[in-house]
């Protein structure tokens, strides 16, 4: 099996390409074509025709959304249970302190820098794109899409 790309800030993001470049399009210029067909042809058929082009568009939008939601519950719990491993009793009893972004950030700081990140994050407020900008050694999440 080939040796995975290491993952950074700048390129941890990850596109889908059958979801995002051709089953998105598809729904969305399916609801397009069912409202220009509605306004050329108005009637029950036509309207019939977009509501369902528009409820699939919505449906594929939603079930994208709910397994992010998921995935995020996951992470969330894995990261708890990581900080209660890793952080000094301080640090642990403010775990619930912690943002939803702010532990799904922290999944990518690596075991050693986990602590003096969480402190900041707690301290400063910070967001999530400035928690993985702050990290110094990645570890990658290469089953998220």
């Amino acid at each position: 099996m080939p040796e995975k790309k290491p993952q950074t800030f700048a390129n941890h993001s990850r596109l889908d390409p059958s979801y995002h470049f051709f089953v998105v399009p598809v729904f969305l210029l399916l609801a397009i074509a069912g409202m220009v067909h509605f306004i050329w042809r108005p009637g029950w058929h036509t309207a019939l025709m977009f509501v369902v082009a528009v409820a699939l568009a919505t449906a594929v939008s939603k079930i994208r959304t709910y397994s992010l939601r998921v995935q995020d519950r996951v992470i969330r719990l894995e990261e708890t249970l990581r900080l209660k491993a890793l952080l000094p009793e301080p640090l642990r009893s403010r775990i619930p302190e912690l943002t939803e972004g702010q532990l799904i950030a922290l999944r990518f700081a690596s075991d050693t820098e986990v602590s003096a990140l969480t402190a900041r994050a707690l301290s400063e407020k910070l967001s999530r794109a400035d928690i993985k900008k702050a990290i110094q050694t990645w570890r990658p999440d290469y089953w998220r899409v």
